[in-house]
């Protein structure tokens, strides 16, 4: 125990930070693809750092070595002068480091207090004090912001929810580094912004917060220096003052994006009817009914919580139909099963492509091939050629990345794992595809990459529904919008009826207009 103590050193806080922290020439590598290659900076206390690149820059790796979780083949960290060296998270909270993963580390089993201080448990002679701790757990949650029960079991929750889990468990632990790595991708524009406040808090008590995002209007927003990585290099470190999202776009990719969204494509004469939904309901849905014609893009804009996702999943039969009816090329699509969903030609790419969409363990052709089986196969036998030629053909569409057909899904970049879901998709050649969420935590170059593919898409005469949570993509991909609120479509807007003002006004209406 002695040694133990003795190795991490004095707990640093936020009130007792112990000066910079800094990185010395540390590179990391993985099957000997480099993923960090020799990178130096220094993170001073009191300041927001900001971290960012193109999915696959190195990012995450960065942030994981900082807290711990990943040890360089390479270089060094310095804390206030001393050496720091992690071999785990637990040894990083030792020395006040505090990380907030991408990847959510929660215990679905235990209830939203014992997962905010989980490791730190409120405990007498070996017994938790479960009213202290919820006692401090709601003092918590009102100082945040955040509406959340201290004894609502954490795997009951929105992932919304559980990102908030994870913040209120880094506050509670006063740390001197805090890690953030994509904190707001869940949260709705309220809850950002609390989490903004959040941060700038942090910093004025003397916390150096890293920021990983892909937001860049919240990098510049909330950051006082900025660095870019590419390739697992760093390309440069500057003053969030000096800097506008055209030049940080320029850094991470090496080069201008000279418009964000592809040009929209607008038929002369109305296209025939591909879906229709007529006063459909079900668990979050109320009596919505729309049209989608061949060749459109379809938003669906609405807050956190609106039914957006619920109306998706009601339309592709992975929810149960309590009334109304869908109409799939003018027949009725009945069924209760996805599976006769995709057979009929429609398709859904998922919001959460690791919890609903992507099989993390298996191989990038397992991934693609598995929605269509019998295009690949021979009596009952997979034809190997058949299929590596069918997934290389659809990953090529899809501009996806990888070592080869038999990588690990779990080795991609954030990008190109979403890529491979439209190339599964694909796959099985719909007439409607639903696309929930297409670009949560990509970077603007993989953005730009699956905004054309919708194009593309549309343009070859597919039916498209978007639902995104970022306004600007909703208006900048589709030809009409619907918003929701409270599970019922609130309006329809199109032409130049079509813009933020006119979204955001219906999305907080309190009386429905449609």
């Amino acid at each position: 125990m002695s040694s133990r103590t003795s190795e991490v050193g004095p707990r640093r806080t936020a009130d007792n930070p112990g000066g910079d922290l800094v990185v010395a020439g540390v590179s990391k590598r993985f099957g000997g693809v480099p993923a960090l290659n020799d990178i130096s900076l220094t993170i001073e206390p009191g300041k927001v750092h900001a971290l960012i690149g193109e999915n696959g820059a190195g990012k995450s790796t960065l942030g994981k070595i900082i807290s711990g979780v990943l040890q360089p083949d390479e270089g060094t960290l310095t804390f206030g002068g001393e050496p720091l060296t992690m071999r785990s998270p637990r040894e990083g909270l030792g020395h006040g480091v505090v990380t907030i993963a991408q990847e959510l580390a929660i215990v679905p089993g235990l209830t939203v207090a014992e997962n905010v201080y989980l490791g730190s448990q409120i405990a007498t002679a070996g017994f938790v004090r479960r009213r202290e701790m919820r006692r401090q757990f709601r003092e918590l949650a009102h100082h945040v912001g955040f509406d959340l029960s201290p004894d609502v079991r954490a795997g009951n929750l929105s992932t919304a929810d559980m990102q908030k889990v994870e913040i209120m468990r880094a506050l509670s632990r006063n740390a001197a580094v805090v890690v953030m790595d994509e904190p707001s991708a869940a949260l709705s524009g309220r809850e950002s912004a609390a989490l903004h406040e959040i941060i700038r808090s942090l910093a004025r008590r003397g916390s150096a917060v890293i920021l990983i995002s892909h937001f860049l209007s919240e990098v510049l927003s909330l950051s006082d220096t900025i660095t870019t990585l590419r390739d697992g290099r760093l390309v440069r470190t500057v003053e969030a003052a000096g800097a506008t999202e055209d030049s940080l776009i320029e850094g991470m990719l090496g080069r201008s994006l000279s418009s964000v969204f592809p040009d929209k494509s607008i038929a002369e004469t109305p296209a025939e009817t591909v879906l229709e939904v007529d006063h459909l309901c079900a668990p979050g849905v109320t009596d919505c009914s729309f049209v989608l014609r061949r060749g459109e893009i379809l938003g669906i804009a609405g807050l956190v919580g609106a039914g957006r996702s619920e109306l998706a999943r009601a339309i592709f039969r992975d929810a149960k139909v309590t009334g109304g009816k869908v109409r799939l090329g003018g027949s009725e699509l009945g069924g209760h099963s996805p599976h006769r969903s995709i057979n009929r030609g429609l398709a859904l790419i998922p919001e959460s492509r690791k919890a609903m969409g992507l099989m993390m363990s298996r191989s990038v052709k397992e991934n693609v091939s598995l929605s269509r089986l019998s295009l690949v196969s021979r009596l009952g036998w997979i034809a190997p050629i058949r299929e590596r030629r069918t997934v290389s053909r659809l990953m090529d569409k899809t501009t996806v990345k990888a070592a080869g057909m038999g990588q690990s899904v779990s080795m991609l970049s954030g990008g190109n794992q979403q890529k491979l879901l439209f190339a599964r998709t694909l796959m099985c050649s719909p007439s409607v595809l639903i696309a929930d969420e297409p670009t949560r935590g990509v970077d603007v170059g993989s953005k730009r990459a699956i905004y054309d593919l919708l194009t593309e898409m549309a343009q070859e005469g597919m039916g498209i529904i978007v639902i995104s949570s970022e306004l600007e993509e909703v208006l900048g991909l589709a030809h009409r919008v619907i918003v929701m609120r409270h599970g019922r479509i609130i309006t329809e807007l199109s032409g130049p009826d079509m813009n933020e003002q006119a979204v955001l006004a219906a999305a907080f209406a309190e009386t429905t207009t449609h």
